[in-house]
């Protein structure tokens, strides 16, 4: 009975390695031809480089971003122990975020479910990164280098834009947004799993 318990005891371990690593969750998002208007503006606002330093009208707006920064970084202990590690990474979504004109908690419910806050994340798909950013957009809207997509910021910019790109192309319909990021328009889920944990992230 001893001998049976160590031999299963390896199996066993690496089954529990395997549950707690969560697969990404990226679809086979379809490449779709681009206008070249549209690929002109979405190159345009990836391209525009600016550090995510956050930027404040008043003292007000400045104290309820550090409330919810002090937050998010709480909840996000579990999936990243980094103090200085969970702040860059807010803060990038915070800025990035706002800067396509998203809310932040949608951005963190979809990098949860696309990567689970893996930075080095890699789908079946191929899609990569905290947003599972499909390699194609680098070939369509930047210089095809698909291992910038690993890069905090970069993947980050690329995925909100991505989204909200999407988004404008729904005429404002999440629900259809969300499953064509995913490569699943139509289907509930993907959207359904991104809204749920989205209110995880809510402030």
């Amino acid at each position: 009975m001893f001998l049976k318990k160590i031999s299963l005891y390896p199996v066993l371990t690496g089954l529990c390695l395997l549950l707690a690593w969560p697969l990404a969750r990226a679809g086979a998002q379809p490449e779709e031809p681009l206008l070249d208007s549209v690929r002109t503006a979405l190159s345009s606002a990836i391209a525009r480089q600016a550090p995510p330093q956050p930027e404040f009208a008043n003292l007000q707006a400045r104290a309820q971003y550090e409330r919810w920064l002090a937050k998010m970084s709480e909840r996000l202990k579990r999936q990243d122990a980094d103090a200085a590690g969970r702040q860059e990474l807010l803060q990038t979504i915070w800025y990035e975020s706002r800067r396509a004109g998203l809310e932040p908690s949608l951005v963190l419910g979809l990098v949860q479910v696309e990567s689970n806050f893996r930075q080095h994340a890699i789908s079946s798909a191929g899609a990569r990164g905290y947003m599972q950013v499909m390699p194609f957009w680098t070939r369509l809207l930047a210089d095809g280098d698909a291992t910038q997509l690993f890069h905090l910021q970069t993947n980050l910019r690329f995925g909100c834009v991505i989204l909200r790109h999407y988004l404008d192309r729904e005429q404002g319909n999440l629900f259809m947004a969300l499953g064509r990021y995913n490569g699943s328009r139509g289907q509930a889920p993907y959207p359904q799993a991104v809204l749920a944990a989205k209110k995880n992230w809510d402030f």
